[in-house]
């Protein structure tokens, strides 16, 4: 049975115990509230785990406390590393902190004997400071209800992802309107979706009445939106524009890592990419005239379903215990 362990944050914000009341208040401003990415990451290991009848606990602090011996999995966040004095061999993981020189105090004096990012560009980017420890590893789509519609059903032709994170109004300058003039001269129809401004379901719909999707984001750790897209067999026309980590927190006058990726979990099947605006023009020619060759699906159920990715954190459950 594995002992998993995953909280979202809540400090206190203005005064000392303040956390609790605004805890109800938002249950009752919000009592279906969006759910983060990485706790997307955490439900669907959890139905990974379902599917493979693997049995679990779940933030059982005081069983994990009796049996020093077992694998203590903190799937995260890293506030979670403050609640014990941890003794347990810790699989740490995919949902931690962005960077290692955000690591809380006492990081590297914790027992952690193997650390999982969400991808390969990000694992590339934590090796310096923690080895051989750090493996990518990638959470599953549920493909039960991420799933194709019927062409026939389908009256939009693009879908335009709009995850643009930092600079977006000299981005809407730049990239997005002519991206839109070109569209509408196509005389594609075409509905824009931005980040942080939807519901899951609402994608989920748009997603049964597109034929494609345009997907734009700096980068992507792992890209569970744009995977969900994949899985419903949406091709997906992707600006990898490459370079460095950009986030504004870290670059350039804390971390300088390159390359990283949008579309970090990809091949032929899924469509195509472009890193500049003035590739925009001839990548859609080349997309829209391919549209009927892509099998993204195929993608996903090789590579990315709850119960392949499951067993693939069970394995390094399994390396974790073999160690002793």
């Amino acid at each position: 049975m594995l002992n998993l362990f995953y909280e979202e944050p809540d400090p206190d914000r203005w005064l000392p115990g303040d956390r609790y009341p605004r805890r109800v208040i938002r249950k009752v401003l919000r009592p279906n509230p969006r759910i983060s990415g990485q706790q997307r990451v955490f439900l669907n290991l959890l139905a990974g785990l379902d599917q493979l009848n693997i049995p679990y606990r779940v933030n059982d602090f005081r069983y994990i406390q009796r049996h020093r011996d077992e694998v203590a999995c903190i799937v995260g966040k890293p506030n979670v590393l403050e609640k014990l004095p941890w003794k347990n061999p810790i699989l740490f993981g995919a949902a931690v902190f962005s960077h290692p020189c955000d690591q809380p105090p006492d990081f590297l004096a914790l027992p952690i004997r193997r650390m999982l990012v969400p991808g390969e560009w990000m694992a590339q980017m934590w090796r310096p400071y923690y080895g051989e420890r750090v493996y990518p590893w990638p959470v599953g789509i549920d493909t039960d209800l991420w799933c194709p519609v019927a062409e026939s059903e389908k009256e939009i032709d693009f879908l335009l992802y709009d995850k643009i994170r930092w600079d977006h109004d000299a981005y809407e300058v730049s990239l997005l309107n002519p991206m839109r003039c070109e569209l509408e001269q196509r005389g594609h129809r075409v509905v824009t979706l931005r980040y942080g401004h939807y519901e899951e379901a609402e994608f989920h719909q748009l997603l049964q009445r597109c034929r494609a999707m345009i997907f734009l984001c700096e980068h992507e750790t792992q890209g569970i939106a744009y995977q969900q897209a994949l899985s419903c067999n949406v091709p997906i026309l992707a600006w990898d524009r490459g370079g460095a980590w950009q986030d504004p927190n870290y670059y350039p006058h804390r971390v300088d890592h390159a390359p990283v990726s949008s579309v970090p979990y990809w091949d032929h099947r899924c469509g195509l990419k472009f890193e500049t605006s003035e590739q925009f023009s001839q990548a859609l020619s080349d997309f829209w005239h391919q549209l009927s060759v892509f099998s993204p699906r195929d993608y996903i159920l090789e590579h990315l379903t709850l119960a392949h990715c499951a067993q693939d954190y069970l394995n390094h459950v399994h390396a974790l215990e073999a160690m002793g």
